[in-house]
């Protein structure tokens, strides 16, 4: 693992007890509402078997355990622990299986996988072109994945708006519990990340088929991906 990768791991562990909170006083509760919008577009199927990448707390890994139904099969994957052991004390009551692996080599089969979520994990991985091979190697023909996460507006003042927010809302509540520095992450991390075309450019050249979606005024996005089917 690159140190880049070792210094995104550790903040996303030391932010690991807090993470939800902090999640429901940053988006007013509006979270659920995208991750439900999310786990759509990935279109799980009672009986699939599914992939929540970069995890998290397993809010998607969850929803997508429900949509799948007890005849399915639910995997969490992310590489932070601390993270990971928040999610399998959140669903004891549900049958996930948890993994602890990076999104860049995946211990999966290729054509594992019916879906996919991801959120807010592409904006954090080294190398986006080479976690895009990975969902690509793992999604079965004709799967589907998507990926949530936050987004650079194309409108200027929705941009500043953005901008506004994460600085004078976000970053002072995440002070109060002490995150101040791993939150100030996240805006610079926003205006690096491709914006949706480049995003849906990128996953064509793995080999999918991609439309991104622009939700929340362009604050975030959706990127949707479909494995195209094999060639009869």
């Amino acid at each position: 693992m690159s140190d880049q990768s070792h210094e995104i791991q550790g903040i996303f562990d030391n932010i690991s007890s807090n993470y939800d909170q902090l999640n429901d006083w940053i988006s007013w509760g509006q979270h659920r509402i995208w991750k439900l919008m999310t786990v759509k577009w990935a279109e799980p199927k009672p009986g699939d078997t599914c992939v929540d990448l970069c995890c998290g707390s397993g809010d998607l890994t969850r929803l997508l355990a429900e949509k799948v139904g007890t005849q399915g099969k639910v995997y969490g994957v992310d590489f932070a622990p601390q993270m990971l052991a928040i999610a399998k004390q959140k669903s004891s009551e549900v049958q996930i299986d948890w993994v602890e692996a990076d999104v860049l080599d995946l211990p999966f089969a290729d054509n594992t996988f019916d879906g996919a979520t991801m959120g807010y994990g592409l904006r954090n991985v080294v190398d986006i072109p080479k976690s895009l091979k990975e969902i690509y190697r793992i999604l079965k023909p004709g799967a589907k994945a998507a990926i949530l996460d936050f987004h650079l507006p194309s409108q200027p003042l929705f941009r500043q708006f953005e901008q506004w927010y994460m600085e004078t809302i976000v970053v002072p509540l995440a002070r109060h519990q002490g995150l101040e520095e791993e939150y100030a992450y996240i805006w610079p991390s926003i205006q690096r990340f491709p914006r949706g075309p480049e995003q849906e450019s990128l996953a064509e050249q793995v080999g999918f088929r991609a439309t991104h979606y622009p939700i929340v005024g362009g604050t975030l996005g959706v990127l949707v991906l479909t494995k195209p089917r094999s060639v009869e």
